[in-house]
């Protein structure tokens, strides 16, 4: 199963994208007021659950952490949008997706280096 982090301050990104050199992680940035985000939220808990990566999945809750949303997208140079997924290692964005394409298979592609970017 994969680990799972939510991230609350700035020191919380900082933290994960140091970790980013150790090993792959998915930020995850969840709206917890939109409907398609909560049908994204459900994808990323399956692939969780049924992961056998040694991944670390990360949350930003955009509307409570705003700060933290706002401060990755700086730092990963990809516009915000949620819900919004994205594959980084060494502080490097190596895929992302949003919206509809944010599923459990379109992640596990991701890793294997089957897709790139679904924007």
């Amino acid at each position: 199963m994969a680990e799972f982090k939510e991230l609350y301050v700035i020191q919380d990104l900082e933290e994960i994208l140091e970790e980013s050199h150790r090993r792959k992680i998915i930020i995850f940035k969840h709206s917890t007021a939109c409907p398609v985000s909560a049908r994204a939220w459900q994808e990323v808990e399956d692939f969780i659950r049924e992961s056998t990566d040694e991944i670390l999945v990360a949350m930003i809750k955009v509307i409570e952490s705003r700060p933290v949303s706002n401060q990755a997208a700086d730092n990963l140079g990809v516009k915000h949008q949620s819900p919004q997924a994205l594959l980084i290692s060494k502080q490097k964005v190596l895929w992302h997706a949003s919206h509809q394409t944010v599923t459990k298979a379109n992640i596990e592609k991701a890793l294997q280096g089957e897709i790139i970017n679904l924007l």
